[in-house]
């Protein structure tokens, strides 16, 4: 039985709003591609982009690694925080000494937000109806 030399792969799970991004990173030339789609066609603004890809930015290994990602639920910028979390996520598996500089970027911090939901009563969730005093 031949032995093939495999690559080593790592794996992050993000979550923001209601979406949810796996990510898998694996040694490579930098290539990126979300659903199946290149990140620069997905993300169709550049600081959408900018931000989804600033754990490489902050390490400065961008070319090192190439991403596949499997994002859905949610909205684009909820998509975006999910891919940006499940990258660090990645990083940090291959390499533990990486993470205090995401640590102190704040991309190790799920963040937590999301819509409140409405109550019964009031117009939305805050909001409520018109008072009259008379």
């Amino acid at each position: 039985m031949a032995t093939a030399k495999t690559k080593k792969i790592y794996r992050g799970t993000g979550r923001r709003k209601n979406a949810i991004a796996a990510v898998i990173l694996k040694p490579g030339s930098g290539k990126r591609t979300i659903n199946g789609r290149d990140f620069k066609d997905y993300f169709h603004s550049e600081v959408q982009n900018m931000i989804a890809n600033l754990p490489f930015a902050i390490l400065g290994n961008a070319e090192e690694w190439d991403v596949e990602v499997t994002a859905r639920g949610g909205g684009i910028a909820g998509q975006m925080g999910a891919v940006r979390l499940g990258i660090s996520r990645a990083l940090v598996a291959n390499d533990a000494e990486v993470k205090p500089a995401l640590k102190k970027e704040g991309l190790m911090t799920r963040d937590s937000r999301a819509v409140e939901r409405k109550k019964f009563g009031r117009k939305k969730a805050r909001k409520h109806f018109q008072f009259s005093k008379r």
